[in-house]
């Protein structure tokens, strides 16, 4: 009895340091993003999206022949906290990559972060010019998402084609995302359009509670139509405080908002307070008219199934690619080495389910492009959908 009690000592103390050691053979991700607050209404989904990929590829086999772990935390849009979770994360954690984070201002503090301790970053919403420009670009720095130069040519481009415009408005965030965003509207409407004249810039500041003070003193100046970057649970809170005002009735909707407001998320979050009639984008406009891909029909009905949701997400197909192209590069790479992983994504070229992504091996971009439309009212949906959705990506004038 006593040498069966011990050797069953000796098999179960034997498994221990096996089962640690199978949990510590994942291959980490840190994937600080927003998961509460304003900015949580795109976070929550990219997060949903990325965890959906790893479901995948796990279901796969995993990459190397080891599972992914993706080790989320809420970075609340915070830069500093970003910042903090992200050194948690690489010291703590132990993570071989870093992905994750929303806003133009978690990104390039979280950049740095990689930087200094030689681990990719896939950056995989955030838009800012200045995350990927030739002073802050290095090794270890991707982006997954479009740019603000992109943004403000396609708001440009959308503006331009109203030709009784001749007065144009802008609204955005107050931080690197909305000024790099506005400035690159007004260049390209510049050219453009000469024509058109810019009565009035608005910067509210990123998580601003009351809008009042700005949309009366842009109405004030009696624009014809309005470049707006106000985006997440921001918009909702604009959106709900402008119509009774009179703000959108005034410009007859001619509003083109880039950051993402024709997204499904957005259009459920405001629901019948949704302007109808203004232009938008989406990564992925979920609603397809007709002409769907078959890829991306079955991943829409994949996440609805992964998530329990009735409608799918227009940000999750940020956080699942972000997943995919960092497999891919492992994958190229035949390593977690960050050094080799990093020249592995150099030219790299990845399929999502709305279309092939290459990253430039000078940018470290994707130069993704999003889907525009104007924003209408569908009686099968109980929210806003985009009508005949286009998809615009980098050019002179992005048409």
């Amino acid at each position: 009895m006593k040498l069966q009690r011990l050797l069953l000592g000796i098999v179960a103390a034997s498994l221990v340091p096996a089962a640690a050691g199978a949990a510590e053979n994942t291959i980490k991700i840190g994937y600080p993003m927003p998961l509460s607050g304003p900015a949580s209404v795109y976070g929550v989904p990219v997060v949903k999206g990325a965890e959906m990929a790893v479901s995948e590829i796990n279901a796969g086999g995993g990459v190397l022949g080891r599972k992914l772990e993706l080790l989320t935390r809420d970075s609340k849009a915070s830069a500093d906290e970003a910042v903090r979770l992200a050194r948690e994360l690489i010291i703590k954690d132990n993570v071989d990559f870093l992905s994750g984070t929303l806003t133009s201002a978690e990104a390039p503090a979280v950049s740095t972060i990689a930087k200094e301790n030689k681990i990719v970053f896939m950056a995989p919403t955030s838009k800012t010019v200045q995350l990927t420009s030739p002073a802050n670009l290095h090794t270890y720095i991707f982006r997954l998402a479009s740019n603000t130069d992109i943004d403000g040519r396609t708001g440009a481009s959308i503006i331009a084609g109203w030709k009784d415009v001749k007065r144009v408005a802008t609204i955005a965030p107050d931080y690197a995302y909305g000024r790099d965003a506005v400035a690159a509207f007004v260049d390209y409407i510049k050219k453009a359009r000469p024509d058109i004249e810019i009565v009035d810039q608005q910067w509210p500041k990123l998580g601003q509670s009351d809008f009042t003070p700005f949309i009366n003193a842009q109405m004030a100046k009696k624009p014809d139509a309005v470049f707006c970057d106000v985006y997440g649970g921001d918009f909702v809170t604009f959106a709900k405080q402008a119509a009774p005002l009179g703000y959108f009735k005034a410009i007859s909707n001619r509003l083109a908002d880039a950051g993402e407001v024709g997204t499904t998320d957005e259009a459920l979050a405001l629901g019948n307070d949704y302007p109808y009639g203004i232009w938008s984008d989406a990564y992925d406009p979920v609603v397809w008219p007709e002409n769907e891909p078959a890829e991306h029909k079955a991943f829409i009905e994949r996440l609805k199934a992964y998530t329990k949701e009735k409608y799918g997400s227009g940000w999750a197909i940020m956080g699942y690619a972000s997943i995919f192209a960092l497999a891919e590069g492992m994958k190229k790479a035949g390593s977690t080495n960050s050094d080799k992983v990093a020249k592995a994504l150099l030219g790299l070229s990845f399929d999502t389910p709305i279309g092939k992504l290459t990253f430039n091996e000078k940018t470290h971009e994707t130069d993704m492009g999003e889907f525009w439309g104007q924003m209408v009212k569908d009686d099968r949906y109980p929210f806003a959908v985009m009508k005949d959705p286009k998809y615009l990506s980098q050019g002179p004038y992005t048409n």
